[in-house]
């Protein structure tokens, strides 16, 4: 598949901000399933400071300052990204998760080792109490280890409820759990909560998902949003990622941004502001097949 993604983001501020300061993560990453074509970033008004790194976990950032007095600041990023399907192992296939979990604690080849660091809770992705008596009943002993993920993807799926009026974006696996609601961020940290508290590594992806107009509607500009998924280490196959929101292995229409341990590794915006009254925020994006 090839896509084109526009990212619009725009403050718009009661009185003159004197200062904006601000790292974003609107840069798709190249992977083994995906390639970026192309990648623009406008900004407006156009910042004094403008700089592109590489963050530890290889995602790409810029971080930039605006100076000068301004009362709207406009952020559009712009890609071209071409994915393709990946190769997903036979669940019942692959390794018990005892056995997962013992050598991600031996960490005795790279691979693993460079996966352990997700074994670990973050702040937004802890091990809450609850997580590990959530996660055991999809994990009897022996069974193998995506059989085991996919069946508390499919819980989860089945068992929460979409709502974006349940949840911010500082809400806590705990607080998950004890409402049974939320969206695509809250359901992934749950998915990483569960599968940590197990012993396993799993990271959070942040990225996008074409979304399908009803039968005979036209597909509205802008009505994309952001989404966010999981990855699940599985030895001798690498990274798999899961979408608990869809109950889905996550195919050729995910288009991945960045990974970290949490949302908050990966903000796709965020910023300060120095002055600037009350602040608007709007949030314009959309994702179209390429032919």
């Amino acid at each position: 598949m090839k896509y084109r993604i526009t990212h619009k983001t725009a403050y718009r501020y009661s009185e003159p901000a004197s200062l904006s300061q601000n790292e974003l993560f609107l840069h798709p990453r190249e992977t083994d399933t995906q390639r970026v074509a192309q990648n623009r970033l406008a900004i407006v008004p156009e910042p004094q400071y403008l700089h592109r790194r590489t963050d530890y976990f290889g995602n790409i950032a810029y971080v930039f300052m605006v100076q000068q007095p301004h009362d709207e600041l406009t952020m559009t990023a712009t890609s071209i990204v071409e994915t393709h399907l990946p190769v997903v192992p036979a669940p019942a296939g692959t390794p018990p998760w005892e056995d997962v979990v013992r050598r991600l604690a031996a960490h005795a080849h790279p691979a693993e080792l460079a996966a352990c660091q997700f074994v670990f809770g973050s702040p937004l992705a802890a091990v809450a109490p609850g997580a590990l008596a959530y996660a055991r009943p999809s994990f009897p002993p022996g069974t193998p280890v995506l059989a085991g993920a996919m069946d508390l993807m499919q819980r989860i799926f089945t068992e929460f409820t979409y709502d974006r009026s349940a949840t911010t974006v500082d809400t806590t696996v705990g607080q998950v759990l004890a409402t049974r609601k939320g969206v695509c961020q809250d359901f992934a940290h749950l998915a990483i909560g569960c599968l940590r508290a197990l012993g396993l590594a799993a990271r959070y992806v942040s990225g996008y998902l074409e979304t399908k107009p009803p039968p005979g509607k036209p597909k509205l500009i802008g009505a994309d949003a952001s989404h966010a998924w999981i990855s699940l280490f599985v030895p001798n196959a690498g990274w798999v990622d899961l979408d608990p929101t869809n109950n889905l292995v996550a195919g050729e229409n995910h288009i991945t941004l960045a990974w970290g341990r949490d949302y908050g590794d990966v903000t796709p915006v965020k910023g300060v502001v120095m002055g600037g009254g009350v602040h608007m925020l709007s949030v314009l994006l959309d994702v179209a097949a390429q032919m």
